[in-house]
C-alpha cells in the first residue's frame, strides 16, 4: 500500500482519483504514526521548497519517514516539488531538504529559451537513461505534463533515469535505491502517469 503523504502542498484529490482508476492500493496519511502501515510513500508537491519542506517538518514526518525509508528500506517516490525535497537544498530557499539523494535544486537557466521562458509548462517528451524503472511500457515520447522553474541537479550522473529538453537537457527524474523522483506530474499526465504510478506501486 502506498501512503500519499499530505503535508499541505499537492494536487491530493488528482493524485487519489488516478490511483482509484487504476486500482492501486492507497491511504491519505497525516499522522507520522500511521506512516508505518504503509509499504511505500509519496511525496505530492506544488510550490515553493521552503513553504513546503517546512509544512513536511511541522507535520513531525521528517524523523518518521527517514526511520521507514532510510532505515528499513522502504520505497518512496516525490513529485516536483516533493522530489525537490529529496535534495540537500534548493537555490528557491534556505531550508535544507531531506538529503536522501545527493545534488541540489537549480533553476532552470535561460538562456536559449523563447519566451515565454519559465515555469516550464505543457507536455514533454522524455529520454529514459539506464534501468528507469518506472517508466516500463511507458510511451516516452507523448511524454508527461510539466510545470516547473526549478530542476534536481543531482550529484551522480548515474541516479538520473531520465531527462527533458527545455532550452538544455534537464534531469527529469531520479533514482537511488528505494528512492525515486519526477519532475513532472504523473497525475496530470493521463495513461502515462497512471503506468507510472502502478509501476511504482508494483515494484520489488
Amino acid at each position: 500500500m502506498i501512503a500519499i503523504v499530505d503535508y499541505g502542498s499537492g494536487n491530493i484529490a488528482a493524485i487519489m482519483n488516478i490511483f482509484r482508476q487504476w486500482k492501486i492500493a492507497h491511504s491519505l496519511v497525516r499522522d507520522p504514526r500511521e506512516l508505518a502501515a504503509a509499504d511505500r510513500y509519496l511525496l505530492p508537491g506544488v510550490g515553493a521548497f521552503d513553504p513546503t519542506m517546512d509544512n513536511l517538518t511541522k507535520t513531525g514526518m521528517v524523523d518518521a519517514l527517514n526511520e521507514e525509508v532510510l532505515g528499513k528500506g522502504k520505497k518512496a517516490l516525490g513529485i516536483c516539488v516533493g522530489m525537490h525535497l529529496l535534495a540537500e537544498g534548493s537555490e528557491e530557499g534556505i531550508l535544507p531538504g531531506l538529503g536522501w539523494i545527493k545534488g541540489k535544486v537549480r533553476r532552470i537557466p535561460e538562456e536559449g529559451l523563447e519566451k515565454p521562458r519559465l515555469p516550464h509548462m505543457g507536455w514533454n517528451a522524455v529520454q529514459t537513461e539506464g534501468a528507469a524503472n518506472l517508466f516500463r511500457g511507458i510511451d516516452t515520447e507523448r511524454g508527461f505534463y510539466f510545470l516547473h522553474s526549478y530542476f534536481f541537479d543531482a550529484a551522480e550522473s548515474a541516479e538520473v533515469v531520465a531527462r527533458v529538453e527545455y532550452g538544455a537537457t534537464l534531469p527529469c527524474a531520479i533514482e537511488r535505491a528505494n528512492v525515486f523522483g519526477v519532475q513532472f506530474h504523473p497525475e496530470k499526465s493521463h495513461s502515462n502517469g497512471g503506468k507510472l504510478f502502478a509501476n511504482f506501486a508494483g515494484l520489488a
